[in-house]
């Protein structure tokens, strides 16, 4: 009997700290489950210290191992879809490097998958080693996603999953640039479960998400999957008109009665201008956002560029 195979997905970006010690860990994990075979597809973005290096030391030991190496940093979405488009596992797992989520939980994950589950994404009970501010930063991540998105994306969660191989087609399978793979997932629908468990401190390194790129990715989010800030837009155009009329009666009123001493007209003036200047450079960088983003689209680049592969062959995908 043919046994099933396991594809494990692990994207890299200046991880050379942890390269060795992440591998030895999946490799141990992997080895040891009898029913299955298994490939490790390791995904260099870019770095520039000694990870691609090392990733193809490991490479030149170890065929199961495959490296896609980009040719500079397209960022980690991209390089999760890298892997995704060349993995020839029945079950596919997204792990990061950083050994945050415990490779340790792979058999459990396929004991889940097993009896039927298609999607098992991982859930952070708890996030050891991060800060107050990340921590705080994190949770209103999901919730404003949640409040503007119209696909409910589960809390705590990250790319951390196992996805059946029939998800992982029908996500290859969309054309979209910017893809927010947590919400695609999502959105796919499948038979899905949470899967609990304490998030461990980093190996090694430092975090490749400070604030910038977390800001980035909740954008990605929002606007891959929700239409509510452009609603919004409209939503501040009805409250302008009332806030309008609002200060015309009030300046009405004003004259009539003698309420204050100001000269005519300055504080209708001043609020009026600074309000609906405001709405309208805040309604611009909302539709400039999805502008945007329409502008990626049709230029139709590829979501990143490859420089050399190791231990892939073509065949090997069609079997």
């Amino acid at each position: 009997m043919e046994k099933k195979k396991v594809s494990l997905v692990i994207p890299m970006y200046y991880e050379e700290e942890v390269a060795n010690e992440c591998y030895e860990r999946v490799q141990k994990i992997l080895s040891g489950l009898e029913k299955y075979d298994y490939e490790i597809i390791f995904i260099n973005d870019g770095s520039k210290d000694k990870t691609l290096e090392i990733l193809e030391n490991i490479a030149s030991k170890d065929e199961k191992v495959k490296v896609i190496s980009f040719s500079r940093n397209f960022g980690h979405q991209a390089a999760v879809t890298a892997g995704l488009k060349e993995v020839t596992g029945d079950a596919i797992i997204i792990i990061d490097a950083d050994l945050q989520d415990p490779p340790e939980l792979i058999p459990d994950m396929l004991k889940y998958w097993e009896e039927g589950n298609e999607v098992i994404y991982g859930k952070r009970k708890t996030r050891k080693g991060e800060s107050a501010f990340k921590l705080f930063t994190a949770k209103m991540f999901y919730k404003t996603l949640n409040a503007l998105s119209d696909v409910e994306i589960p809390k705590d969660t990250g790319d951390f999953r196992l996805v059946d191989r029939k998800v992982v087609d029908v996500v290859n399978n969309m054309p979209e640039h910017n893809k927010f793979l947590r919400g695609l997932f999502s959105w796919v629908g499948f038979k899905q479960m949470p899967y609990e468990y304490e998030r461990q401190e980093r190996f090694a390194g430092k975090t490749k998400y400070p604030l910038k790129k977390m800001l980035k990715l909740a954008s990605d989010g929002i606007i891959s999957f929700s239409t509510k800030p452009l609603k919004l837009v409209g939503a501040l155009g009805i409250l302008s008109i009332v806030i309008s009329i609002l200060i015309l009666i009030y300046a009405l009123i004003s004259y009539i009665f003698k309420l204050n001493n100001l000269s005519a007209g300055w504080t209708s003036t001043i609020v009026a201008i600074t309000f609906f200047a405001g709405v309208q450079l805040l309604s611009i960088w909302i539709m400039s956002e999805y502008i945007g983003r329409i502008y990626d689209e049709t230029k139709r680049r590829p979501q990143y560029i490859i420089d050399k592969k190791i231990n892939i062959k073509e065949e090997d995908k069609e079997k």
